[in-house]
């Protein structure tokens, strides 16, 4: 997992965190998702569909994922397998203007 805070967290700091207002954002493809399936409370945006996503219309956006659009100064978690995936999403919403 990671986070623009910090470059990585634990499940039970993840956890923690969704007690708050933070937005989870899972980057795997949907069939790793329907396969291993999603921790709760988390939104799919696969990583090749992030860029597009994270500049959508905010009404776009919530009809798509079925979920408000964050802000850029909102807090957003990535996630993925491995760890590589959601660094580059972190690095996508970054270069975006996402803090």
């Amino acid at each position: 997992l990671c986070a623009g805070g910090a470059p990585s967290l634990s499940y039970q700091q993840l956890k923690d965190l969704k007690k708050t207002s933070v937005l989870h954002i899972d980057v795997r493809e949907r069939w790793e998702v329907d396969r291993s399936g999603k921790i709760p409370a988390s939104i799919n945006i696969p990583l090749g569909e992030l860029v597009e996503a994270l500049q959508m219309d905010p009404t776009e956006f919530e009809e798509r994922y079925n979920q408000k659009m964050p802000s850029k100064s909102d807090p957003v978690v990535f996630s993925c397998l491995a760890g590589t995936r959601s660094k580059q999403a972190l690095g996508f919403a970054m270069a975006l203007g996402f803090s």
